[in-house]
């Protein structure tokens, strides 16, 4: 039997108290760039950025991560600038002290990369300049209108989105039971896993939170690509 996934689960995960801190959930933050690793979730985001620097050139390519975590991302898009001789510059931000403080140290080598602790609900978030916003599993901790008023005003301020997010599948959810069980995840890594998974997204959702954008920015662009390993990946942007 496969869970319902008719529509999105309001159950919290426990990585959304944001006083979470020490060794412990080092680890956590830890196994969870394995998992994405392992299972090649991040180059969605990097196919993305491959696509929009062969359409436009940019002499430095302001990225914030928002809902940075452990940081991980931040430095698969520090690897990639270098890579294909981009010059980059990458905030990651987050909520939690703790994981920027986790992130800062095993970022030491790329000094492109800078986090702040900021509320990305906050003026002060949409003050920080950007070219592109990247949102890497983050996008699912928010609820419908949050997610809506949100995007409209990041697309507002002229910066490119891209979301790489869950999709909201009964198959993804038993398939991470076996990864959990294989990779042998503690108790905090395998049931946040599975609640992301009921509070993840199906194609009609983000079709909607897009016409709904569209109510206050009628000149936007946007794509919808399902990706592997049963991802979205949402480009969205003013044109």
């Amino acid at each position: 039997m496969f869970p319902d996934t008719s529509v999105r689960t309001d159950e919290e995960e426990e990585m959304d108290d944001f006083s979470l801190a020490g060794e412990s959930f080092g680890q956590v933050l830890d196994n969870i760039a394995s998992i994405n690793r392992w299972l090649g979730g991040n180059t969605a985001t990097i196919s993305a950025l491959n696509k929009l620097i062969t359409e436009q050139a940019f002499d430095e390519l302001k990225i914030i991560d928002a809902g940075c975590g452990g940081g991980d991302m931040c430095r698969e898009i520090a690897k990639w600038g270098r890579k294909v001789g981009q010059k980059t510059s990458i905030i990651g931000i987050d909520a939690n002290a703790y994981a920027l403080k986790h992130a800062a140290k095993k970022s030491t080598e790329y000094k492109e990369i800078s986090y702040e602790v900021v509320d990305i609900f906050s003026n002060k978030f949409q003050e920080i300049p950007s070219d592109v916003l990247v949102c890497t599993l983050t996008l699912h901790h928010f609820k419908d209108p949050q997610i809506v008023n949100w995007l409209t005003a990041c697309i507002d301020n002229g910066a490119i989105v891209i979301v790489n997010d869950l999709h909201r599948s009964g198959l993804a959810y038993r398939l991470f039971q076996l990864v959990a069980f294989v990779f042998r995840l503690d108790r905090m890594n395998r049931d946040d896993g599975l609640i992301s998974i009921l509070r993840g997204f199906k194609r009609v959702d983000l079709e909607k939170y897009t016409n709904s954008i569209k109510e206050n920015i009628e000149n936007i662009e946007y794509s919808i690509q399902w990706k592997w390993a049963f991802r979205y990946l949402w480009l969205i942007k003013k044109i």
